[in-house]
């Protein structure tokens, strides 16, 4: 009889064969509930307004996502090997100083690009480095520099917005649109197809998932987790290096207070898509699902004209929500027998 996740069955005379699991048993059920949860709330926003779902909202809503996306299936990885990392908004609003600042000093639009994305990677170099080879727990780590990074930003700048001339190519991204889409958008999708092939389908994805769930096991295989732990704190910075680039592209200029709670958002996405807060466990798919479920409440909370202060009460319930899901179990038969009492 075969060894994996098939399960045994007999067929008549005795014979035993192997059956492979359903797609029930497969599917992770956090992320089945959330999609459900994320359609119910578009058809209720749809019925409450009637510009929701126009093709322009539905436009604005995938520009209002993608900063958040990026970001997001970056941090996938980060808490699927069962890391955190809370400075991303920080380096968000670094990056967009730093663009800003060095195109009013007349650097050429290509080289400011490089410019922000190294800086983000270097950010998460910092972060990867003091907590994989430091000992230094990532939650800590990353929020003594979540201080720090917004504090070189607020020094640089002294509190002031720094414009972009509209006429550059870091402007034009943030204005161009293609298929009546922004670029904004486009990015994104190209960075959830490259994350999703990366998670589910590379040695790297195997890896990051086996140091979340069985970290001396994979240390044991000969895998250095050190060093896999560090790249995916990379990854986050450099993700975030990218929104930082495309939020100043998007407003205009770039200020010391962008990215303000943003990691929240970030963290939101990942974990209401099912990804397992502790590790082991990260899906790319989920993660879209949880971004359009932050950026749909936004938006739908917006057309309603709905106090803006608001959004993030509404956000931080959730999470709670997702949170409690997570801690209580993986599939929605645990959590049912949880409520009832039968364990």
């Amino acid at each position: 009889m075969s060894v994996g996740t098939a399960a045994p069955g007999r067929r008549a005379g005795g014979t035993v064969t192997a059956s492979n699991p359903s797609f029930w048993e497969r599917a992770n059920k956090a992320t089945l509930a959330m999609a459900c949860v994320t359609v119910a709330v578009f058809v209720g926003f749809g019925v409450a307004s009637d510009n929701f779902l126009t093709f322009t909202n539905l436009s604005n809503l995938a520009t209002q996502v993608a900063i958040t996306l990026i970001v997001a299936v970056a941090m996938t990885f980060v808490i699927t090997t069962g890391q955190i990392d809370l400075s991303v908004g920080s380096t968000v609003a670094f990056v967009a100083v730093a663009t800003a600042e060095l195109l009013q000093a007349g650097w050429d639009s290509s080289l400011v690009i490089v410019a922000g994305l190294l800086a983000g990677l270097f950010w998460g170099a910092v972060n990867g480095w003091l907590s994989a080879y430091q000992k230094i727990p990532p939650f800590i780590v990353t929020l003594a520099t979540m201080s720090v990074i917004r504090g070189l930003a607020q020094l640089w700048t002294q509190g002031f917005s720094v414009p972009i001339d509209r006429r550059l190519l870091v402007a034009r991204i943030g204005e161009t649109e293609f298929l009546g889409f922004s670029v904004l958008a486009w990015i994104a999708l190209a960075v959830v197809v490259v994350g999703a092939v990366v998670l589910s389908r590379m040695r790297f994805g195997a890896y990051v998932n086996g140091i979340g769930s069985q970290e001396e096991s994979v240390r044991r295989a000969g895998v250095n987790t050190d060093r896999i732990k560090m790249i995916t704190l990379m990854l986050t910075g450099l993700a975030a290096g990218a929104a930082g680039i495309l939020t100043a592209a998007r407003l205009g200029s770039g200020s010391a207070n962008s990215g303000e709670g943003f990691e929240l958002t970030v963290i939101a996405a990942v974990v209401l898509g099912g990804t397992n807060l502790f590790g082991g466990r990260g899906t790319v798919v989920g993660t879209i699902i949880g971004a359009l479920l932050t950026g749909v409440i936004a938006n739908g909370l917006t057309l309603l004209g709905v106090s803006p202060f608001l959004t993030p009460i509404i956000t931080g319930l959730v999470l709670l929500i997702a949170i409690w899901i997570n801690l209580r179990g993986r599939s929605i038969s645990d959590l049912f027998a949880h409520l009832t009492g039968k364990r």
